[in-house]
Formats: structure tokens, sequence, C-alpha cells
């Protein structure tokens, strides 16, 4: 039995009342040690030390339990009743006021868990026969999570991220995935020294106001889709390894209209046409 349900027992009979007492699930108190720790998971730096993170609501948490070596799961006794049909057995029971003090949002959704970072690897030689992105610098957590649920929905296995990328595992990012950490592998590597190892018959593409116009120029089933920082695009360093630039026209064609899309937003239609020719 645990501590409060003792303590509500203590006081009842210290005053003579009898009653009948439906005994729920013994409520975990999440101690102040682990209010901490998970509280500091928002942090890139203590994610890196403990290879940790967390994920909060049902969808998330569900999609990422086959994925990641879950630690530890938090869930409010509703939540638990909703989801039985799940294999929650080992999800410790929080009040909702528990919930409140280690999630990262306003309202939190009645779950959360904590869950161990994977290492993701590739061989450069598999690469050759499907299409990945690559990332330079993208540096907005709601855009990463947004390309990375667009590759999961295109069928992108490997994002390559720049060092200065954001962190896939922030609790915004993987908030904006829904789920599609689960199913698409993130490398974070020098990005320059990555393509410069590619063979020399990757196609390499990247998209620039100067490219041609990605509706009507032949492209390949595979190669390394490059997509550049919210502000300055592709870096000239990274430019100097894309072998195929390409466009996405504005319309009516050379009117004048925003300066540029949105990365994800581009990302988007440039996997969309790759998916529709092939």
């Amino acid at each position: 039995m645990c501590p409060k349900t003792l303590l509500v027992l203590s006081v009842l009979l210290q005053q003579n009342i009898s009653c009948f007492i439906n005994l729920p699930d013994c409520i975990f108190m999440i101690s102040k040690n682990q209010i901490k720790f998970i509280g500091s998971l928002s942090q890139k730096k203590f994610r890196d030390e403990n290879g940790m993170f967390i994920a909060e609501g049902t969808k998330l948490v569900l999609d990422l339990m086959p994925a990641f070596e879950c630690v530890n799961a938090f869930a409010t006794e509703d939540w638990k009743a909703r989801n039985a049909a799940h294999d929650i057995s080992g999800f410790v029971t929080a009040t909702e006021e528990e919930l409140r003090k280690i999630s990262n949002q306003k309202s939190p959704q009645g779950v959360l868990a904590v869950f161990r970072k994977r290492e993701n690897h590739f061989d450069v030689k598999q690469l050759n026969g499907k299409l990945s992105l690559a990332l330079d610098d993208v540096q907005d957590p709601g855009n990463l999570g947004t390309i990375i649920r667009i590759a999961d929905w295109f069928g992108v296995e490997d994002i390559f991220c720049s060092e200065f990328c954001a962190d896939a595992y922030g609790p915004k990012t993987v908030q904006a995935t829904m789920g599609a950490l689960a199913r698409v592998k993130i490398h974070y590597l020098n990005l320059n020294t990555f393509l410069a190892g590619l063979p020399a018959d990757m196609p390499v593409y990247g998209t620039f106001m100067d490219g041609e116009n990605i509706y009507s120029e032949k492209i390949t089933p595979n190669g390394i889709i490059v997509m550049g920082n919210e502000g300055n695009g592709i870096s000239a360093a990274i430019e100097q390894k894309v072998n195929k630039r390409l466009l996405i026209p504005n319309y009516p064609l050379g009117s004048e209209t925003s300066e540029s899309l949105n990365v994800a937003v581009a990302t988007a239609l440039v996997c969309a046409e790759f998916r529709r020719r092939f």
C-alpha cells in the first residue's frame, strides 16, 4: 500500500470514521531529484551528457516506445484507463500536479516518457540507392521537427545534420516530429566532410535562386537533397559540393513575391516532386 493511502487510513482511524474504501492503484510520488533530472533534459547539455530525451503526449510516446529504450514513463490514472489496450505495464501513475512539475507544456497531455537516445549508423554505399536529406545549419527546432515529419511521409530514412543544426532531441523538435523520430535516422556530422566523401557520381541537389526549374529539370530517384539555413540558405562551403542546382519557381514566374520559402515548406515541395516522378 502506498504512503498516500496509509496516511488517509491513519486519519480516518484516528477520527473513528468507518467507511468502505475502494483502494486505487498506488500513486507514485515523483521525487525532487527526479523532477530536477527530468527538468534538466530540457537543456541540450544534459541530454548529451545523459544520452536521454523526453517526449509528451499519447501519439508521440506510443510511437516512440518500439524504437527507443524507455527509461521512465509517467501517466495519470485517467490516461492509463483510456490507453489500457497498449502495453503500458511499466508506466508509473502520477497525479496531474506531478506531471505539471515535469512537463514542458502549459497543458500536460497526461503522459510523459524519458527515452534513451539511439546510435544511428549508415553505410555510404547504401546511400547511393536511395534519397536522403542534408541540413546545413537549420536552427529552428520547429522547422527541424517538421522536416523530420516530412521525411517520414515521403519515405526518406536518413537526415544528415550539420553540427550547428537544432537538436533533434530537444522538446520542441520532438513534439514537432509527431512520432516520425521513431522511423527517421538523424546523423550529426561535419557536413562538408561528409559530402566531400561521397562517391563522385552521387547526385547532390540544392535549391538556389539561379537553379534550374525543378518541375522541368531531369532528376534522379537517388541522391542527397541539401536544404539551407533559414536566413542564409546554403553556405558557400556546402554550395561547392552541390552538383545539381534546382529552383522552386514562384508563380506567376518572374513576378514580385516573397523573398523565399520557409525551409520546411521548401523541403516538402522538393521531396514531393522527387516522389511524384519516382
